[in-house]
Parts: structure tokens; sequence; C-alpha cells
């Protein structure tokens, strides 16, 4: 009896010491033998990815499911602990009209039987320009703007871009003629839509969006971002008015 329990005992130890050797692997970039992966690295759902084919496996049923999905309204992404930041990418507190809903193709919003538009005239700029930030923040907006807004816009931001010397689109207007619009209606235009343009909510955040404000501001005045010796603006493109209380 005791020969037969050494013997299994043996074979036992023989048995769990080929599993651990056979679970090494000699590249650095192998996992090695896995036991119930799925216990602690989750198959989880990736954005962008083309699940109608996997491993090269088709599989048609999904080749025409969305699988990049918008997150959930009022969600806010981690933005750090820095209090400013935090609250400059809070959930944008105005809504689309009513008739955004027909017009421009939002789904999932709550939306205002109220000129919304119109009442933005009241919101300031939240991404305050300085004399130590004007430059980097101007540089980004550029940014934004060739990639975001210069194809309808024009690089000048006359309204002359390509899509519309294509023939494309029309009506694109200049933003020179538009200096006496506040910084919250052109980010509420820019947010939502206005006219011909779609929202741009889903592809800019709010810091992004607020940053273009600013690019547009040297369209319409190329002082625009200038400071004195002293830290103070040489010149102001946005039209004065009564700041809104409410979170932006």
């Amino acid at each position: 009896m005791k020969i037969k329990f050494k013997a299994l005992a043996s074979l036992a130890v023989i048995a769990v010491s080929t599993l651990i050797l056979g679970a090494c692997s000699a590249s650095g970039d192998s996992s090695g033998l896995e036991y119930m992966p799925d216990m602690y690295r989750s198959p989880a759902i990736e954005p962008y990815v083309d699940y109608g084919e996997i491993r090269g496996a088709e599989n048609m049923d999904a080749k025409m499911k969305l699988s990049a999905m918008t997150p959930p309204s009022g969600t806010v992404p981690y933005y750090g602990t820095d209090s400013a930041t935090v609250s400059l990418m809070l959930p944008y507190f105005r809504k689309p009209n009513i008739a955004f809903k027909e017009t421009h193709g939002l789904f999932g919003y709550e939306f205002s039987l109220q000129d919304e538009y119109a009442l933005a005239v009241a919101d300031m700029n939240p991404l305050k320009l300085t004399a130590e930030n004007a430059e980097a923040t101007l540089k980004k907006g550029k940014e934004l703007f060739t990639s975001m807004c210069q194809h309808c816009h024009g690089e000048k931001g006359d309204g002359n871009g390509p899509m519309v010397a294509s023939g494309a689109y029309a009506g694109v207007p200049n933003y020179a003629d538009k200096a006496s619009l506040s910084d919250g209606q052109i980010f509420y235009s820019i947010y939502y839509g206005k006219g011909a343009m779609g929202g741009h909510a889903s592809q800019l955040n709010k810091k992004e969006i607020w940053t273009l404000v600013h690019y547009i501001r040297k369209f319409q005045n190329p002082a625009y971002g200038s400071f004195d010796a002293n830290g103070l603006p040489t010149a102001v493109a946005a039209p004065v008015v009564a700041d809104s209380t409410k979170q932006l």
C-alpha cells in the first residue's frame, strides 16, 4: 500500500513539475501556458474594432453593427484632480432646442423649448487667455481648426475652404463678420451645430471648443491674444456682456 502511495505521489510531483515547466516560454512576449485566462484578463469590448472579422474569421451578422458607442448622457471622463479642469469639463448645461432633433439629427439628448442660443450670449469663455498661456492656447486652437474646421471655413476663416470651393457646400460665414457674437454663442454653435453645420460635441471636448473660440477671435482681430508689458490684453475681440452665473 505504501509502495502504491509513493508511486502515486511521485507521479503527481512529475505531473505538476511538467505542467509548471511547460508553462514557461523562452519568449519575453509570451505569457506561457495560462490556466483560465478569462479569470484575470477580461476580454473587454474595444472601441473601433471590426467585430465582424476576428482572427481571419468573418461574422456577417456583426459586420454592420456599431462597436464604438457614445457614453451615457451626463457621464464625465476622469480628468484628474485639478478642480479648475474638472469644473471646465463638466457636462454642458445648455441644451439643444427641440428643433435640433429634426434639423441636426441629435439623438439621446435632453431638449429645450427655449432659444438656448440666444441665452448663450451671456456665457463667457471660462478658459482664460493670459500672457503666459496665450501662445500655447492659440497654437492648439490652430491645430484644432486645421483638422476640424478649415475644410469648410477656410484657412483664413473667410468661409472659402476646399469644400466650399468644390461646390459641395455654400453659405459658410466669414468669421470677420461675426465679431458681434459672444463667446457663448460661438461655443453653442460648435457644440450643437448651426445652419448646415452639424454639432461637434462628439468630436471635440469642451476645453477644445473653448480653445477654438479663442482662435476664431484672431480672425476678427489679428491683435487678439497680445499682451503688454504689464500682462494686460492689448485687444479684446469678444463683445462685453454680463457673465452667466451658471456652470459652463
